[in-house]
C-alpha cells in the first residue's frame, strides 16, 4: 500500500479500542494509535508521520499489556509457580544478607583482590595473551558451568565477583515477555516520553483471577530506562570527572583485577551484595522512572544503576533508550538485550539512515596516526623486552598498519591539488608486511588485550611525572585508531573509504558507510513488529528503498497523518519572486550572486515587519549565512542596519556551542514585546530537537533548497552504489540514475521538512510558513512536503507578486488578532 492510499484508508472501519488516553484524543490521534496497533498485532513494519507529540504512550503500553495477558493466561500455573520460586530463593538470599552470612563460595576476583594496586610500571604490561581459539577452550577446561559463554561474559562476570552455578536455584529468571522498545535521539525525549507514560492510568487484566497475594496481573506498567555511565555513575569519586570519557574510563579501571578491594568500586553489583540488586529491580518497577529517578534508587539502595538495571531489562515492559544503544548490535550485547519477539518503537526516525551510517562509520587524522605511533614507540621502547609470543606479534602488527596508514597520508597530503577523493584499501595497506595482517583477528586482539589503554596510561604516568601535574583523562588515540582498523574488516560493497582535509588543515581517512540495510535487518528480523514514527517521515519512499527493500510490501504499513490545528491556523507560500519582481533561485552556481543576497535581504525586511512576534528563518549552509551577513553589513543597501530596525537579531554561529544563550535573549526579545529574528541553518543546531511553538515562531522561512554537495566524493559513491544496486536488480541505466537522484532530493527535503516542523506545537498554534525558492513552486518538489504542509500550500504562488504574499501575511496575522 502507498503512503497515500494508507492515508485516505485511515480512521475507516476503525474498530472502537479504549487506548486509556488521559484526554479526549483527537481524532487524527485514534487513526494514529489504531494504525499502530495493528501494525504491532498483525506483525509489520510501520512508517508513521505524525506532527503531533500526544498520544504515543497509550496504544504502546495497552498492547503490550495486552499480549502479556493473553501470555499469562495460557500458562497461569506454570508461571505463577516459576514467580513463587524465584521469589523464594530471593527471600533466602535476602535473610542471609540481613543476618550478615559471607557468600557460599569466594568468588575468583575477591582471591586476587588482596594484590594492591600497583603505582610502579609493571601495571602497563600487557597480560599474556593467547589467541588460539582452542588454547582458549583448554584453558577454561570446556566446563559445563561455562559451555555456550563467551570469554568476554565470562572475564566480565568474573571481574564482577559473580560465578557461574548452573544449579536449579540458579537457572530462575522472570519470564521474557513481550515488551516494548522505545528509542529515541537523546535523554531528554526519552525523559519526556517517560512523563508522558506516567499520565496514563490502565484497569488491571482480568480483574476476577488477580491472585490476592502475589498481584501478578494487578501490577503497574514496568517501565525502565537505560543510559549511560555518566546517567547513571553513583560514585562520587567517578562521577566528579565529568567527561563520559573519563568516567567509562576510571569505572573500567575500578575493575581490573589488580585493584585491591578497598579500592574497588564499593557499589559494584557482586554475588555478595546480590539481594541490593533485587531491591533495586523491584524499586525500579513499582513505578514510573525517568533516567535522573533511577540514578537517585542507586544512591538510596547503595548499588550501581548503571549496571544493576541490566537485570532489570527482563521483567519490564516498556524499555527506553538512545539511539546507540538499540542500533549497535556490539551495544545490545553488552547490555544482553534480545529483541526476539518483542515491539521496538524508533521515534524521531527522520534520521534513522543517517544515524546507523554515523555509528558504523569511522575516521582517523594524519595527526592521530602519529601521536599514536609516537606512544607505541615509548611503549615499545620501555617493555619491549617484557612482551612475549602473541603481544610481540600483535603489537608489531599495529605499529606496521599505522605506519602504513600515515605514509599514504602524508603522500596525499603533499600534494599541491589534495582535495578529496576514494582511497583504495589496498593503497592504504601497502606498507611492509601489512597485506599479511589478519584484521579480524588484529581487531580482537585490539579489543580483548587493553592495549590503547594500558599505552594510554603509561604516556600519562610519565607526564606526570615529568611534569608533576596529573592530565585530565581524554579518550586514548589508540580507540580512535582501533574503530578504523575495524573498518578495514568491512565488505567492499557496504563502504568506501576516502582521503579529505578537516577545515583544520588535518589530511584523514575516513570510512562511510553507504548502506545501513545490514546492520538494521537484524533488529528487523528478530522484533515481533517494528515502528518508525516521527513528525517529519516525508518522503517515505526512501525507507523501503534503502533501509527495508528485502520485505515483501504487504509487511509495510504507511501512515501520514494531517494535523492537529484548524486549516485557519496554517499558511504554507511558495515564493517565487522577491521585491522588485527579482526571481528566487538559490541553486549553488546562483545564490551567492550580488543581487540576489540583496534581493534576500530585502524580502526578510518585508517579512519582519509583516510577521509579529518571532520569525525563524533557515538558510541552506552555514557559509550561505555568514556571506549574506557579510554582504548585508558591507553593502550598499544598508540591509542589515534595516534589519536590524525592524527587529533585534540572533544569529546561529557554527562554531559556538551558546546555542542556549542564544535562544533565551531570542525569547527574552519576545517576552519583552520587541519581536525578534533568528537566523539558523537547516541541519544545524536549532533544527531539530527546539520548539519554536506560539510567539516564538510567528513565522518560519526556509531560504533555498539545502542539497549536499554532489561534487564530494562521498555523495559521489553514494550515488553510484545506489544506481549499481538498480541495475544488479535488473534495473536499466536511466531507472538507476532516477533512483540516485531521488535518493539526493529525498536527503535535501528530509532536511527542510525537519525545519519547517519547528513551528506549530499544539492545536491552537498559528504560523506562516515561507519558502523562498522558485523550485518550491514545482511538484517534484511539494510532492515530498509532508501531508499537513500540503494541505495549506497557497495555489498558483508561481503567478503571484511578492506583494501580494506580503498582503496575505497581513491578512492572516490581522484575523488571528481578530
Amino acid at each position: 500500500m502507498s503512503p497515500s492510499t494508507e492515508n485516505d484508508a485511515r480512521g475507516k472501519h476503525a474498530p472502537n479500542r479504549n487506548f486509556h488516553h488521559p484526554f479526549q484524543p483527537y481524532d487524527i490521534q485514534v487513526d494514529f494509535m489504531n494504525a499502530v496497533y495493528d501494525c504491532i498485532e498483525n506483525q509489520q513494519i510501520g512508517i508513521f508521520e505524525s506532527p503531533t507529540d500526544e498520544g504515543e504512550p497509550q496504544w504502546i503500553i495497552d498492547h503490550a499489556r495486552e499480549e502479556k495477558r493473553n501470555s499469562l493466561v495460557a500458562n497461569k500455573r506454570e508461571l505463577e509457580a516459576h514467580l513463587a520460586s524465584v521469589r523464594a530463593k530471593e527471600a533466602r538470599q535476602r535473610l542471609r544478607f540481613e543476618n550478615g552470612e559471607p557468600p557460599r563460595k569466594k568468588s575468583r576476583t575477591d582471591a586476587q583482590s588482596s594484590i594492591s594496586y600497583d603505582t610502579d610500571e609493571q601495571q602497563f604490561l600487557l597480560d599474556d595473551y593467547e589467541s588460539d581459539p582452542e588454547s582458549i577452550a583448554g584453558s577454561r577446561e570446556d566446563s559445563d558451568q561455562t559451555r555456550g559463554l563467551s570469554a568476554a561474559t565470562l572475564d566480565l562476570m568474573s571481574k564482577l565477583g559473580m560465578t557461574y552455578n548452573t544449579s536449579p536455584e540458579d537457572n530462575l529468571e522472570y519470564p521474557d515477555s513481550v515488551k516494548v522498545f522505545y528509542c529515541s535521539r537523546t535523554h531528554s525525549q526519552l525523559m519526556q516520553f517517560a512523563h508522558e507514560v506516567q499520565r496514563v492510568k490502565i484497569p488491571p487484566r482480568l480483574e476476577t483471577e488477580v491472585d490476592a497475594k502475589t498481584h501478578v496481573l494487578a501490577e503497574e506498567i514496568k517501565h525502565l530506562s537505560l543510559g549511560s555511565r555518566k546517567n547513571l555513575c553513583i560514585n562520587p569519586q567517578v562521577v566528579k570527572l565529568e567527561s563520559s570519557t573519563a568516567i567509562n574510563e576510571r569505572c573500567l579501571e575500578l575493575q581490573q583485577p589488580k585493584v585491591g578491594k578497598d579500592a574497588r568500586c564499593a557499589f559494584l553489583p557482586r554475588k555478595e551484595n546480590e539481594p541490593l540488586l533485587h531491591n533495586f529491580r523491584d524499586k525500579a518497577l513499582a513505578k514510573i522512572r525517568d533516567i535522573e529517578d533511577l540514578g537517585g534508587l542507586g544512591k538510596q539502595i547503595g548499588i550501581c544503576p548503571y549496571y544493576a538495571s541490566r537485570a532489570t531489562v527482563r521483567p519490564s515492559e516498556i524499555v527506553t533508550l538512545p539511539y546507540p544503544l538499540l542500533l549497535q548490535k556490539s551495544a545490545r550485547e553488552a547490555l544482553e538485550i534480545s529483541l526476539k519477539g518483542h515491539v521496538v518503537i524508533i521515534d524521531e526516525a527522520h534520521n534513522l539512515m543517517d544515524a546507523i551510517s554515523n555509528i558504523y562509520s569511522s575516521i582517523v587524522t594524519l595527526s592521530q596516526l602519529k601521536r599514536a605511533r609516537a606512544q607505541l614507540g615509548a611503549y615499545l621502547q620501555r617493555f619491549r623486552n617484557r612482551l612475549k609470543g602473541k603481544n610481540r606479534v600483535y603489537v608489531t602488527q599495529v605499529v606496521r598498519l599505522i605506519d602504513s596508514l600515515t605514509q599514504y597520508l602524508t603522500d596525499r597530503g603533499s600534494q599541491d591539488n589534495f582535495m578529496d577523493g576514494i582511497a583504495k584499501i589496498a593503497d592504504l595497506m601497502a606498507g611492509k608486511g601489512v597485506d599479511q595482517i589478519n584484521l579480524y583477528k588484529l581487531s580482537q586482539y585490539l579489543q580483548e588485550s587493553k592495549l590503547a589503554r594500558k599505552v594510554d596510561e603509561y604516556i600519562a604516568f610519565q607526564d606526570e611525572i615529568t611534569s608533576g601535574v596529573k592530565t585530565d583523562r581524554t579518550i586514548p588515540v589508540l580507540t580512535n585508531i582501533e574503530g578504523f582498523f575495524s573498518a578495514l574488516n568491512n565488505p567492499a560493497a557496504e563502504g568506501r573509504f576516502f582521503y579529505s582535509r578537516l577545515d583544520s588543515g588535518d589530511p584523514c581517512l575516513k570510512y562511510q558507510l553507504l548502506d545501513p540495510t545490514y546492520y538494521f535487518k537484524d533488529i528487523v528480523e528478530d522484533a515481533r513488529a517494528v515502528i518508525l514514527a516521527g513528525g517529519t517521515m516525508s518522503p517515505m519512499d526512501d525507507y523501503v528503498r534503502h533501509l527495508l527493500s528485502y520485505l515483501e510490501p504487504n509487511r509495510i504499513r504507511y501512515l501520514s497523518c494531517g494535523h492537529v490545528i484548524p486549516d485557519k491556523n496554517l499558511m504554507a507560500w511558495p515564493v517565487t519572486r522577491g521585491p522588485g519582481n527579482v526571481e528566487l533561485d538559490f541553486t549553488y552556481g546562483k545564490r551567492q550572486q550580488p543581487a540576489i543576497v540583496d534581493a534576500l535581504g530585502r524580502a526578510i525586511s518585508h517579512l519582519a515587519r509583516s510577521i509579529p512576534d518571532g520569525l525563524v528563518i533557515f538558510f541552506p549552509s552555514y557559509a550561505y549565512l555568514e556571506q549574506a551577513i557579510d554582504r548585508w553589513k558591507s553593502g550598499p543597501d544598508k540591509t542589515w542596519e534595516t534589519l536590524s530596525h525592524e527587529k533585534p537579531i540572533f544569529f546561529e554561529d557554527k562554531h559556538s556551542s551558546n546555542v542556549d544563550d542564544v535562544l533565551k535573549e531570542y525569547s527574552d526579545a519576545i517576552a519583552a514585546g520587541k519581536g525578534a529574528t533568528l537566523l539558523s541553518v537547516v541541519g544545524g543546531k536549532m533544527s531539530e530537537g527546539i520548539n519554536f511553538s506560539d510567539r516564538l515562531g510567528r513565522g518560519v522561512v526556509i531560504v533555498g533548497l539545502p542539497f549536499p554537495n554532489i561534487q564530494s566524493s562521498e555523495w559521489k559513491a553514494k550515488m553510484e552504489y545506489i544506481e549499481k544496486q538498480v541495475s544488479s536488480k535488473g534495473g536499466s541505466v536511466t531507472e538507476g540514475k532516477s533512483a540516485a537522484r531521488e535518493f539526493y532530493e529525498n536527503a535535501c527535503m528530509r532536511a527542510v521538512n525537519q525545519s519547517i516542523g519547528r513551528a506549530i506545537r499544539h492545536k491552537a498554534d498559528y504560523a506562516s510558513i515561507i519558502m523562498l525558492d522558485k523550485r518550491y513552486s514545482t511538484p517534484r518538489i511539494q510532492t515530498k512536503l509532508p501531508a499537513w504542509i500540503k494541505s495549506a500550500l497557497i495555489s498558483d504562488s508561481d503567478s503571484r507578486s511578492f506583494s501580494d504574499v506580503i498582503s496575505s501575511i497581513i491578512d492572516f496575522f490581522s484575523n488571528h488578532r481578530a
